[in-house]
């Protein structure tokens, strides 16, 4: 049994969202080996033409602090250039910073607002729809990064907050504080943390998404996929790839997980895309579960 692709959509939290099962993850576009800025913008404009109206970026999706704001930028025009794009819901975060390529945590209110401030000049945007925290912050309560959203949230900047990098802990604790509308962790068929203990479920509960990040392994993992003979199977039974395979069974895991693989070249957000087609049975489900 196949699906329309085009036709099945996902809640985002409890906001007015409906978007595509499949995101497209912006990082891989303004990384060390980023295409050229055209190639990149044909891939976004694939993905929107192939129904994707989910885009998630980070002001620190570029090669250093020289570089920050790039992915946020290349998809501002991607949108600007397309005639389709009124409905693509972009999420952005802050919390991190570059130094000469590094990845380092700064959630400090006073950073959070200027990386906020950033972002929506390189999207070119009035208020974020979503805007998330990068990662908690080792010297900053995580209280005082989430209240720092809340204000900006009031002030108009952002529409509604999200959460990336935290565990069911960090999340109970902000709740009471505010309304999170998605976790954003990874998660794929080798690394499944989040789903053995409850997260995943937990954000269900509370009408949250769940963003898998690197649902496919991500840049380094995504190779491994091909050599698990059990995946490879199921892919030849399905006729798709082991790759497509791997995003279809986070899509029946459960109906509040948003996978966001990155994409770089066509086929790889065709070959996305195509997973949201794929209906697995339970035994392949979890015959899954189990690698």
């Amino acid at each position: 049994m196949q699906t329309d692709t085009k036709s099945t959509t996902r809640p985002l939290g409890q906001t007015n969202a409906q978007v595509f099962p499949i995101g497209l993850g912006g990082m891989p576009l303004s990384l060390d080996e980023r295409p050229s800025e055209k190639d990149a913008i044909r891939v976004i404009h694939e993905a929107i033409d192939l129904g994707v109206n989910l885009i998630d970026t980070a002001n620190v999706y570029c090669i250093d602090d020289n570089d920050i704001g790039h992915n946020e930028a290349l998809i501002a025009k991607a949108l600007k250039e397309k005639l389709n794009s009124k409905n693509v819901f972009v999420a952005t975060k802050g919390g991190l910073k570059r130094p000469k390529g590094a990845w380092v945590t700064d959630a400090s209110p006073q950073e959070l607002r200027k990386a906020c401030e950033k972002s929506l000049k390189d999207l070119d945007v009035e208020c974020i729809f979503l805007y998330q925290l990068h990662a908690p912050d080792d010297r900053i309560p995580l209280e005082e990064s989430v209240e720092a959203l809340i204000e900006l949230k009031k002030e108009g900047k952002i529409q509604h907050i999200g959460l990336s990098n935290v565990n069911q802990e960090d999340l109970s604790r902000v709740l009471p504080m505010t309304r999170i509308e998605s976790v954003q962790n990874r998660c794929h068929v080798q690394s499944k943390m989040d789903i053995k203990s409850g997260l995943v479920q937990f954000c269900l509960q509370n009408k949250i998404s769940y963003i898998a990040y690197s649902p496919v392994g991500g840049h380094y993992g995504h190779s491994k996929l091909s050599q698990l003979p059990v995946l490879g199977k199921i892919a030849l039974n399905h006729k798709a790839s082991t790759h497509e395979i791997a995003l279809a069974w986070l899509l029946a895991k459960s109906p509040n997980i948003l996978p966001i693989p990155g994409a770089s070249k066509l086929k790889s957000i065709q070959s996305s895309v195509r997973a949201a087609q794929i209906i697995l049975s339970q035994q392949e489900v979890g015959l899954l579960d189990e690698i």
